[in-house]
């Protein structure tokens, strides 16, 4: 150990190992100590040598994060998470989208065989689990919100079908007994859309009702455009929901619009729930009650298992199944209880 490390583990009450280890991000240290230490560090002005560090250990100190959108304002702020994450343990983040085509998927995956990053964070929407366990071969690889995980890589995501239950059973409780789910996606291996229509049938059966199929709506994206055409087609059609539960904070703002387009009273005609948890739903007319994942602990934790994996690739740990917290947060689209 350098003596500069000796002194910042004196100033911290550590060991140097500690220190170390809070530098690399190379094993688990408790958030106070970590605190303590970084806090040493500052004081101290001590910066490690990251380059020969990883020249050393045949590292390139890049990780890779594979996202299906960026302009996507969830995966924005997830992307922004991961490099704030990475930057405390002097990694680079290099970014790349794949728009859920498979063949970029796969090209994104597969070229980590050139290990020109250490790891590799991707939310897949398009490839199975074979085509996922074939990339984790060649580098450490995180799955974000990819079920179909299990003995494939470690994977962080949100309980999906606990938390469109939840929205669906406020709706439920609220008064409301014909609720549209806007955003089924059967066309992708993603199993986010899956878990969510899992949830929401869960609620509506404990409720007592059965799942109407002109209540639920396939939309080829996410995106608001998605959620204003579905709205529209359910008018058009003649199905008249009382609630929507979209898929999406996106998808919901574009059934938001139509519904104001069409003249419907949010939330008195029409109760909206979206998922998500994004700015943009916070500042709608009305504000918009959604899902909001922990994406704070989602990108530090999957960062902690890709540095896991990177610094103790022979450690023996099966792949982890992670799930963070979410939680419900009611605003005036969904209204009073009735």
């Amino acid at each position: 150990m350098s003596s500069r490390l000796k002194d910042v583990a004196a100033l911290a009450g550590v060991s140097p190992r500690t220190v170390s280890n809070v530098v690399s991000g190379s094993a688990s240290v408790a958030e106070e100590t970590r605190v303590r230490v970084q806090a040493a560090l500052d004081e101290l002005g001590y910066r490690p040598n990251v380059a020969a560090r990883n020249l050393r250990a045949g590292r390139t100190g890049l990780v890779g994060l594979v996202i299906p959108e960026l302009h996507s304002p969830y995966f924005g702020e997830i992307a922004g998470l991961i490099v704030d994450a990475a930057q405390h343990r002097s990694w680079t983040v290099v970014i790349d989208q794949t728009f859920g085509d498979p063949e970029a998927e796969r090209r994104l995956l597969e070229g980590t065989g050139g290990r020109l990053v250490d790891g590799l964070i991707i939310s897949p929407w398009s490839l199975g689990p074979e085509e996922l366990a074939d990339g984790a071969r060649d580098v450490p690889v995180v799955l974000l919100g990819e079920r179909q995980a299990q003995g494939i890589a470690d994977r962080v995501a949100i309980d999906n079908v606990l938390a469109a239950e939840e929205a669906t059973t406020h709706l439920l409780e609220s008064g409301r007994t014909r609720i549209a789910a806007i955003g089924l996606q059967p066309h992708l291996h993603n199993e986010t859309a899956r878990q969510r229509l899992a949830g929401y049938r869960n609620a509506l059966r404990r409720a007592g009702l059965e799942s109407d199929p002109a209540l639920e709506r396939t939309t080829p994206t996410l995106h608001r455009k998605d959620g204003a055409e579905a709205m529209a087609a359910l008018w058009e059609e003649g199905v008249r929901p009382d609630a929507v539960f979209a898929f999406s904070d996106e998808l919901a703002l574009g059934a938001l619009h139509v519904a104001h387009e069409r003249g419907l009273r949010v939330p008195h005609d029409l109760a909206v729930v979206g998922f998500d948890g994004t700015e943009d739903g916070q500042y709608a007319n009305p504000p918009l009650t959604s899902v909001i994942p922990d994406k704070r602990q989602l990108a530090e934790r999957a960062l902690q298992c890709l540095a896991d994996r990177i610094y103790s690739p022979a450690s023996g740990v099966p792949p982890l199944d992670i799930v963070v917290p979410h939680h419900l947060e009611k605003r005036a689209s969904s209204g009073p209880s009735r």
